[in-house]
């Protein structure tokens, strides 16, 4: 196994450098269920604000990524439950992919509740508002 990082997937995901992204693609190519890539949940944090900011990527383009890096054999998607759990919640609703993230990690580890001053993240990702 083999750790992938932010910019060798984005480079994969959006073919937009004549030397980097053939390079991530060959790698990305060459990974298998027996050899896989790893994928931390640092990288797929950094993997949505990369590619919502710099490639003015939609939600559904963002779902597809990474349920699509979800499904695939060749690579091992860090805490994949936490991850699945996330990209549900972002997709039905109004909420941020970082702060589904936090609340979805914070849930699996038992947390009760996680505290935000963030309305949004409380309003859509179930945690409790600090007044």
């Amino acid at each position: 196994m083999i750790g992938l990082d932010t910019n060798v997937l984005v480079r994969y995901a959006a073919q937009d450098d004549p030397e980097q992204s053939p390079k991530a693609t060959r790698l990305v190519e060459s990974l298998t269920p027996d050899d896989p890539g790893y994928i931390s949940l640092v990288v797929i944090i950094e993997l949505y604000w990369v590619m919502t900011s710099c490639y003015s990527a939609t939600k559904d383009e963002i779902c597809h990524l990474l349920e699509t890096l979800l499904r695939t054999k060749e690579v091992i998607v860090a805490k994949t439950d936490v991850v699945w759990k996330a990209v549900r919640l972002y997709k039905e609703g109004k909420a941020d992919l970082a702060d589904c993230l936090i609340g979805q990690d914070a849930e699996n580890a038992g947390c009760a509740y996680t505290c935000s001053f963030d309305r949004d993240a409380a309003k859509h990702c179930g945690m409790r508002l600090i007044d």
